[in-house]
């Protein structure tokens, strides 16, 4: 991974991180040292440590060590932490400058509370998001559709036996290959999505996120009518759910003379955003 990936500007600091697991991990002294102005940060880690324990917070399990980038640019183990964890900290420490974050926090639990009285309430501030990032109208109706039939999919697999965070990844690839051709990470590279946080639906086309639907649609209802359960059953409806949506796909291609396949994506839209 490229050295400017690996870091991130957090309150005008440069905070080192590293992508393990599928998910970022932050290295504890740096934000410690950011949000502390300690002139002895590992000496306040070590002792917040002993408080994050006391309050039920069990470090040894929610640490890593991991190796990062040092300042005499020689890779060193150093304790890390996921985003959840991160904030966890972060709640902890006795500083003016953690406290705009422990807002944050409380407002976005909040929020949660909100969406879970009232789901409505989620869908409308998704929809800002999109809005906010600049995608159009129509395309932002399509996404939101497709959340919904994504998660009709996905509650439908947890009740046929899929818990794996694998086997969910495995079963949306058979899908995605059967509609486009490529699997989810072909066609990642495809759209030139380098980071793994970009999310691939949120660079689909129009297209793309319709036949996505179609593939995903007709796999959860192939699954119910085959009364599929475990990986195999499941696996074989998900190819059939595809196969629907590349059939479509194809229909269209002839009667348009275009492919639908596209490597376009919308990371224009963060650059135009910051244009302005």
């Amino acid at each position: 991974m490229k050295r400017e990936k690996a870091m991130v500007v957090f309150q005008g600091r440069q905070i080192r991180r590293t992508w393990f697991n599928d998910e970022w991990w932050f290295s504890v002294i740096d934000i410690v040292e950011t949000l502390t102005d300690s002139t002895r940060p590992r000496k306040y880690w070590n002792d917040l440590k002993t408080k994050l324990n006391e309050e039920g917070f069990e470090v040894s399990e929610k640490i890593g060590q991991l190796k990062m980038r040092a300042e005499d640019g020689k890779l060193r183990a150093t304790d890390c932490a996921t985003t959840r964890n991160m904030f966890r900290i972060i709640q902890s420490i006795a500083s003016p400058k953690a406290d705009p974050f422990k807002q944050w926090l409380a407002q976005v639990g909040y929020e949660r509370v909100e969406e879970i009285e009232n789901p409505e309430l989620a869908q409308d501030r998704v929809k800002q998001y999109y809005e906010m990032k600049g995608y159009p109208g129509e395309w932002i109706e399509k996404r939101l559709r497709g959340i919904a039939i994504r998660q009709d999919l996905t509650d439908e697999w947890k009740n046929r036996g899929i818990e794996r965070e694998l086997e969910f990844a495995i079963l949306t690839n058979e899908i995605t290959k059967a509609t486009f051709g490529k699997t989810v990470k072909e066609y990642r590279e495809f759209k030139r999505l380098e980071m793994p946080n970009q999310n691939f639906r949120d660079h689909m086309t129009d297209w793309e996120l319709i036949l996505t639907m179609i593939g995903e649609k007709a796999t959860t209802d192939i699954t119910v009518n085959r009364d599929s359960e475990g990986l195999e059953e499941c696996r074989e409806s998900a190819a059939d759910g595809g196969t629907i949506a590349r059939n479509t796909r194809n229909e269209i291609e002839e009667k348009t003379g275009k492919s639908l396949v596209s490597d376009e994506n919308y990371l224009q839209l963060d650059k135009r955003k910051k244009l302005r």
